[in-house]
């Protein structure tokens, strides 16, 4: 039952991100023009992370910040909207979750799901063999553009206690746990949730 629930997620996946990149295109297109005049620097923002396995990847995104942003001010951590390394369009994306959707590239060629645990920095806030054997758990599925952990306590807990949420996933997966997550994913990015804490880092400063 896991295998054929495992089939159909990516089916699911490649059906979702083929017809959203479609769908979205003039609003990708729009973005990319929106950020390339206002601010100096590439349109996108491509980082290192760790997917299924601990195997490396690049996400893209948007980028929402200046150049070099993790190189100024509070280095990794963004604690707030007013954060003066984001551009004026970046708040926009950010607010919106707009500056997530390149990521739909990266659910296509196969490097993650639109549902799965989200994809830390290789080096934070551990590295893949500083994880426990139960921590290691959220490496057995593909990195997701949302997750359990983000539609339930998101950045409300410290990253320690969202890898107990992404265990959690993986071990209840099935199909209709995704096809859940993802409505309440759009209803959350509809009531535009707070996605800053004191400790939230590098993963949404770009």
């Amino acid at each position: 039952m896991r295998l054929l629930n495992l089939f159909l997620k990516r089916v699911i996946d490649l059906l979702g991100s083929t017809i959203g990149l479609i769908v979205f295109s003039p609003v990708l297109i729009l973005i990319a023009i929106l950020i390339k005049l206002s601010s100096k620097g590439p349109i996108f923002f491509k980082q290192e992370r760790l997917g299924k396995a601990g195997r490396t990847f690049e996400i893209i995104k948007f980028r929402t910040m200046v150049v070099n942003a993790e190189n100024l001010g509070s280095g990794l951590f963004v604690k707030s909207e007013n954060d003066n390394r984001i551009t004026k369009v970046g708040k926009v994306l950010r607010a919106t979750s707009l500056d997530e959707l390149p990521q739909l590239f990266n659910v296509f060629l196969g490097e993650m799901s639109l549902v799965g645990p989200r994809p830390p920095v290789p080096h934070h806030p551990y590295k893949f063999e500083e994880y426990s054997e139960f921590q290691r758990k959220r490496f057995e599925m593909k990195p997701g553009m949302t997750g359990l952990a983000q539609v339930t306590v998101r950045n409300s807990v410290p990253w320690d206690k969202r890898i107990i949420k992404d265990v959690e996933y993986v071990e209840k997966f099935n199909i209709w746990l995704d096809i859940k997550i993802i409505f309440i994913t759009i209803k959350k990015v509809f009531s535009r949730e707070s996605i800053y804490i004191e400790t939230e880092n590098i993963e949404k400063t770009k």
